[in-house]
C-alpha cells in the first residue's frame, strides 16, 4: 500500500496522502454541497465529520488523498485506493470534490492521475463501486472507459439508513489508453 501512497499533480490537481493539516480545510469543502452527502455512504457534514475521520483512522486497507485545487491551493475534496490486493486489484473511491471544481475537468484530470499510478505500480485491474442513484459519477465512471459489470443489489445501508444498489464497474490495464 505504501507505494499507492505518493504525491500526484497533473495541471490544476494535486493528490496529497491526507494529513492532519488537511482536516480543517476538508471539513470546508464537505460543507459547500450540503444535499450531496444523502447519497454517499457516509456524512461527512457537521458532527458527522469527526466520526467518519474517527473511523478512516480505523482502517488500514485504504490509501487517502486530500484532493488540492493548485490555481487557489485550496483543498477541495478526497479520494482514496480502496481495498488494494495481493490479486493486484484496486478500488478507486469514496471520493467527493467541491461544486467549485465539478463539471470543470478536475475529476477527470484527478481519476487518471490515479489509474496511471495504479497501473504503474503493478495493479492490473481498478474498480470503481458507485451508488446507483449517483448517475454523474456513473457517468464519469463510464466516460473513462470503465465496463460496467453488474449491480449489487441491497448490499449497503448508509448512514441516513438507506440501503443501496451498488453499481460495479470495471477498468483493466490492458483496456487503458491515455
Amino acid at each position: 500500500m505504501d507505494k499507492l501512497s505518493k504525491i500526484l499533480e497533473e495541471g490544476p490537481v494535486r493528490l496529497e496522502p491526507l494529513a492532519e493539516h488537511h482536516l480543517e480545510p476538508l471539513r470546508a469543502a464537505c460543507a459547500e454541497d450540503q444535499d450531496i452527502w444523502e447519497i454517499y455512504p457516509v456524512s461527512m457534514l457537521d458532527e458527522n465529520f469527526d466520526k467518519a475521520i474517527q473511523a478512516f483512522h480505523n482502517t488500514s486497507n485504504w490509501v487517502r488523498f486530500a484532493v488540492i485545487n493548485r490555481e487557489t491551493d485550496t483543498v477541495v475534496g478526497m479520494t482514496n485506493y480502496i481495498n488494494p490486493d495481493q490479486f493486484d486489484v484496486v478500488e478507486i473511491g469514496g471520493t467527493y470534490i467541491a461544486p467549485s471544481v465539478r463539471g470543470s475537468g478536475f475529476n477527470n484530470i484527478m481519476k487518471k492521475l490515479m489509474i496511471n499510478h495504479a497501473f504503474a505500480c503493478g495493479f492490473t485491474r481498478i474498480e470503481f463501486r458507485v451508488d446507483t442513484r449517483n448517475k454523474r459519477s456513473m457517468a464519469a465512471v463510464l466516460k473513462l472507459g470503465a465496463t460496467h459489470e453488474g449491480t449489487l443489489r441491497k448490499n449497503r445501508i448508509t448512514w441516513t439508513d438507506y440501503v443501496r444498489d451498488t453499481a460495479v464497474f470495471g477498468l483493466l490495464k490492458e483496456e487503458w489508453s491515455l
